[in-house]
């Protein structure tokens, strides 16, 4: 007889919510499933729509991305903005292999209408296709590109930070390590959202969220393997592409990371915290009651979304000095 595994429980609002998505996500992700997947995610509208609602402006670039292969970004800002504010460099989501560059973008909106920020978002190229390190090297050199740049986009050097959601919190996090590693940007701030960071499998968290919720513990394996092949869980992977392998944290800007209680990153996501801490970065974690990956995007009505939203946009509001 299988043994049950117990675990803490969706907040009742969320598993409302799950119920009714259960048709539309598949419990777990298998490498076959990937080009079925990728497009736009059933909770998220038109881009356009949600820009022009918002007052925001758009334009794409093409920049160098790794090995100097072309890769795009986009410069989303409040239309009409003049002079200089904070800049947000953002990395989004999708387990490495799903997702475009306005994944997660609702997250951002906030930030640039209410701060005056300037947000650049990097369309990275995905495993497996592009394996590592193409996606945190094509981050990086998007960073890169953003900093150059900085003086034309309006953004203050001083007062850039980067921020992105689950594998964007992972690529945000091995960017950061990147830049302080290759004496790239001083960033002002690191946002990662219930970020992606330990390939090894070996939580207690990853046991719990298997076959339940969202981005199982199955989903994860099928994202790190398509990412890191069969150096997957094997001393042969980099702190880059996955942070939490990481044994000197030290120098790193502050860090504002959150998750759920019931997601898969859990576990991993408090460690990276412990260890900021250890080495004496300043980092601010978050732990949502009953929080399943993702909870925010998809029910942003919730009243653990809009708590989880509100310290989010503190921290970053704080941090930029806004």
């Amino acid at each position: 007889m299988a043994e049950i595994v117990q675990r803490p429980p969706f907040d009742p609002e969320l598993e409302a919510v799950l119920a009714l998505l259960a048709d539309q996500l598949p419990p777990t992700i298998t490498p076959e499933m990937i080009p079925l997947l990728r497009g736009p995610a059933p909770w998220e509208g038109s881009v356009d729509d949600l820009l022009a609602e918002a007052g925001i402006e758009r334009r794409d670039v093409t920049i160098p991305g790794h090995d100097g292969d072309e890769i795009e970004v986009s410069v989303l800002q409040r239309a009409g903005r003049t002079g200089v504010g904070p800049g947000i460099y953002h990395t989004h989501g999708g387990g490495m292999i799903l997702g475009d560059r306005f994944t997660g973008v609702a997250q951002l909106l906030g930030w640039i209408t209410d701060l005056d920020a300037v947000v650049v978002t990097v369309e990275y190229r995905l495993a497996p296709e592009f394996p590592d390190p193409y996606p945190v090297r094509d981050c990086y050199a998007g960073l890169l590109w953003t900093a150059e740049h900085a003086e034309e986009l309006g953004i203050d050097p001083g007062r850039l930070i980067v921020a992105g959601g689950s594998a964007g919190g992972g690529l945000a996090a091995g960017t950061a390590l990147l830049a302080r590693d290759e004496g790239g940007p001083a960033l002002a701030g690191q946002v990662l959202i219930y970020p992606m960071l330990d390939d090894r499998d070996q939580t207690v968290s990853t046991v719990q969220i298997d076959g339940v919720g969202v981005w199982d513990r199955g989903s994860n394996l099928t994202g790190w393997s398509a990412l890191l092949g069969d150096r997957r869980a094997t001393d042969d992977v980099s702190v880059y592409a996955a942070p939490a392998r990481a044994t000197d944290l030290s120098g790193l800007p502050p860090a504002f990371i959150d998750c759920g209680s019931a997601e898969v990153f859990r576990d991993e996501d408090v460690a990276y915290a412990t260890a900021l801490w250890a080495a004496g970065v300043q980092a601010e974690l978050h732990v949502w009651p009953g929080g399943f990956h993702g909870f925010d995007m998809m029910a942003p009505h919730s009243a653990l979304a809009k708590a989880m939203r509100t310290a989010r946009d503190s921290w970053v509001a704080r941090t930029l000095g806004v």
